[in-house]
């Protein structure tokens, strides 16, 4: 019988994280765990064995999770960075929220692993700007019914940005929500580039898509992120 839920992990030099993220996965809940693997150079395929499927795509989070998803046989998917951490009972959350009338898609609340309280602020800052915006990230741990997913043709095959691209698909099929149940998040990404840096960059980079500069042009500009 198919897993309910598929969890699909991409990953790029992740050998510090997959191995803690597949096992933590696998004892929160009933599900199937995906790897993507987008090109590492380090252990990372290695220490995923673990996972019920490793897959190998060109690099790139939209490809790597289109692959995953093309091969998840879970009614639900649930897309996870490799430094975020589901708790207990996740999968309650995720088939609770999308069984609320008129959801589309849901991600959780993030609580990000440093004791600072300037991190208490972005993570109420990320909440709000899916609630008022629609606008789910990838570290929030994106879900939806998979049909769904098919139905828009998955992530949009872009370099930069594909979590935002997708939440205004979303938008038009339903409401985004955020469920009430945590997500742990690795400081890592706001500890090596600052927090003001990084949020003024990520909104730098919605600005000017919005103004028409392609995904593509913006990821010339910005660098090779996806090892942050």
């Amino acid at each position: 019988m198919s897993s309910l839920i598929s969890v699909i992990i991409p990953t790029l030099n992740e050998e510090q994280n997959i191995e803690l993220t597949i096992k933590q996965t696998q004892r929160a809940g009933q599900c199937e765990v995906i790897v993507v693997d987008g090109g590492s150079t380090d252990a990372t395929l290695e220490k995923a064995v673990a996972a019920d499927v490793v897959l190998s795509a060109p690099l790139g989070r939209a490809l790597q999770q289109n692959t995953g998803a093309a091969k998840a046989t879970g009614e639900f998917l649930l897309f996870l960075h490799a430094d975020c951490q589901v708790v207990t009972s996740f999968t309650d959350a995720v088939v609770a929220t999308l069984s609320m009338p008129g959801v589309a898609a849901g991600c959780f609340r993030q609580e990000i692993a440093h004791s600072s309280r300037k991190y208490r602020i972005v993570e109420r800052g990320n909440s709000w700007r899916v609630r008022n915006l629609g606008w789910i990230y990838g570290d929030q741990g994106l879900f939806l019914k998979r049909d769904l997913f098919e139905k828009l043709g998955g992530f949009p095959e872009i370099p930069l940005m594909e979590d935002l691209y997708f939440s205004k698909q979303l938008k038009r099929e339903g409401k985004l929500v955020v469920a009430d149940h945590p997500l742990e998040v690795s400081a890592r990404r706001w500890e090596k580039n600052g927090v003001a840096k990084q949020t003024l960059r990520n909104w730098s980079l919605i600005a000017m898509s919005h103004m028409g500069v392609k995904p593509a042009t913006l990821a010339n500009w910005y660098g090779h992120v996806r090892e942050e």
